[in-house]
């Protein structure tokens, strides 16, 4: 049920039938026609941009097509006043009846109320977090790991076939690194003294991993040139570290469908097939690149490269993807496995990353472009920096990490479900502060403790409902006459209401999950602004004396629940029954 898309179906046949009666010329294009919210509520409950935009392929004014409009619109039943705004806008008031028939849609709906079509199953790839597997994710992670479940699940909802994927960073000196790093805390179980120098990771939950190895092999590295056990010491050091990223997914509910590693694709002809791919479309060549913007000619060496000629797919100048010495740059291998995503036969990606990747976009997309002739888009999301305080100051970072906070530490001071709705409190592209004091404050600025009470509240009603004996089970809410919900406050909730399924779609299409924590915000701002109405207006109240007065307003609060619960689902967030 979606009374928007409703309304705009009966736009749009009002539209047709002037077309037939000769008032608007035949064969206007319509798709531009919307059914919105109105800016200001005192203007309506809906209003619609029909005049505006087919004005001038009708070679006609916007307000002589409104009127018209108007006119056809008002001899329907459901539409109690079409008034002409402005140049040509239009505004609907719509019959109670349709308003207080959402709430009924809800509760006959249930949990996939909102749920759309749109997506038509199209599969669609959403690769996040991919952080090196050097270490415990770190708050910037955590960040990106949010956004990208929670923006899978949004797509989920809105109907598309949607693949969690973590890309695993194995292929790069970094992991030589972490290797050299295990090692040290290997010979330090043995009780060697050692020092963590040449960039060598220092953390603490290297420890643990340094003592496993020991019992694993006991001191068959001890002493032996680094030739002997870096490459096991690799293999080993990456699995520990891919078994405590995803403990720490888990303890924010993130489960990925598919881990792809970046080794798989070296000695095995994939980067290869991805770049001669390429080479067939005319896209490969040796060149040579003009210098870096601000490099000064003494800092500069040219020098010959195989080079992508992705300038042809939008992107700033062309980039090598082999150097001169015949090794792969990091972009080899990241075109190769956007091939691969391709030949899977995905339908669109998405791809998020830290702000710090911004310089990556143009030229994955234009690889993307390449590689899929077009024909496969790629969103590249970029998650800005998370800024932590708490008690007012910026919280120091974590001795078992050694350089920064991590994801448990969040997780572990707030909860999983705070953390993931906080996070989204702003969009993806902005910088975010996370107050651990503030994030628990129990008031209406804290945004997740404002939707968490509005369903607790319901539950709370539900609850007293069963103590007086009353059947409030959905079977019998979806059954209430609800002609009696017409306060303004009630239609006001209800309108909120309706615009559910609309919001999934437009934050669908947008790739923007935020959205959704904006709305439920919203929506329990009029929710709990009529349970404050009710606390001077008894008749506003949810529970009355008697059965037949109370489940009509109960059917109200269950279906903001309904919805609550369904927006918390997609940003990964449990409701809460109570307050403590």
């Amino acid at each position: 049920m979606n009374l928007f898309a409703d309304i705009r179906v009966l736009v749009i046949d009002a539209l047709a039938a002037l077309e037939a009666a000769g008032t608007l010329p035949a064969g206007l294009d319509t798709r531009n026609v919307t059914v919105e919210p109105p800016r200001d509520a005192a203007h309506g409950d809906m209003a619609t941009n029909a005049a505006m935009v087919l004005a001038k392929p009708a070679k006609m004014k916007p307000r002589d097509i409104a009127d018209a409009l108007a006119e056809k619109l008002a001899a329907d039943a459901r539409i109690t006043s079409a008034e002409v705004a402005g140049p040509g806008f239009l505004n609907l008031l719509l019959a109670p009846a349709l308003w207080q028939g959402v709430v009924t849609g809800v509760l006959k709906t249930g949990a996939d109320f909102g749920r759309s079509a749109m997506g038509q199953g199209q599969k669609i790839n959403v690769e996040y977090v991919s952080a090196n597997p050097t270490g415990p994710l770190h708050v910037g992670h955590t960040r990106g790991a949010v956004f990208g479940d929670a923006l899978a699940s949004l797509l989920d909802f809105a109907g598309y076939d949607v693949t969690r994927e973590y890309y695993i960073n194995d292929g790069g000196a970094q992991v030589d690194v972490l290797a050299r790093s295990v090692y040290l805390r290997y010979l330090e179980a043995h009780g060697q003294e050692v020092a963590f120098e040449d960039g060598t990771y220092p953390g603490d939950y290297l420890i643990p991993v340094g003592a496993a190895l020991k019992e694993k092999v006991g001191d068959a590295y001890v002493g032996k040139p680094e030739a002997e056990w870096l490459a096991d010491i690799r293999e080993y050091a990456t699995e520990a570290m891919m078994d405590l990223i995803r403990d720490d997914l888990a303890a924010l509910g993130v489960e990925m469908d598919v881990f792809y590693s970046e080794k798989s694709l070296y000695g095995t002809g994939k980067i290869e097939a991805a770049l001669e791919d390429l080479r067939g479309k005319g896209l490969i060549y040796e060149g040579v690149l003009e210098p870096p913007k601000g490099k000064k000619p003494e800092d500069w060496e040219p020098r010959e490269q195989t080079l992508f000629k992705s300038t042809e797919h939008g992107d700033d100048v062309d980039r090598p993807v082999m150097k001169s010495d015949g090794s792969w740059t990091y972009f080899a291998p990241d075109i190769a496995y956007h091939y691969d995503k391709v030949q899977r036969g995905f339908d669109a990606l998405i791809d998020v990353f830290g702000a710090d990747h911004g310089g990556y976009v143009k030229r994955m997309k234009a690889a993307v472009s390449a590689l899929s002739g077009g024909a496969v888009p790629l969103d590249i999301k970029l998650t800005q920096l998370v800024k932590l305080f708490k008690n007012g100051e910026p919280f120091k970072m974590s001795k078992r990490a050694g350089t920064f906070v991590t994801l448990r530490d969040v997780v572990d001071e707030v909860g999983p479900g705070v953390t993931r709705f906080h996070m989204l409190t702003r969009k993806n592209d902005a910088p975010l502060d996370f107050d651990f004091d503030k994030v628990l404050e129990q008031s209406r600025e804290n945004p997740v403790f404002y939707v968490q009470y509005a369903n607790a509240r319901v539950a709370s009603v539900l609850r007293k409902a069963a103590e007086q004996g009353w059947d409030a089970s959905d079977a019998v809410l979806t059954a209430q006459d609800l002609s009696g919900l017409e306060d303004p406050s009630e239609l006001a909730l209800i309108r909120k209401l309706a615009e559910w399924p609309r919001l999934v779609e437009a934050a669908a299409d947008a790739h923007e999950p935020h959205r959704v924590a904006f709305y439920l915000y919203d929506l329990a701002g009029e929710f709990h602004g009529l349970w404050n109405k009710g606390n001077d207006l008894p008749g506003l109240r949810f529970l009355q004396e008697d059965a037949a007065t109370s489940l009509p307003k109960i059917a109200l609060a269950r279906a903001v629940a309904v919805v609550i619960s369904a927006g918390l689902g997609i940003l990964g967030v449990e409701p809460a029954e109570e307050m403590r």
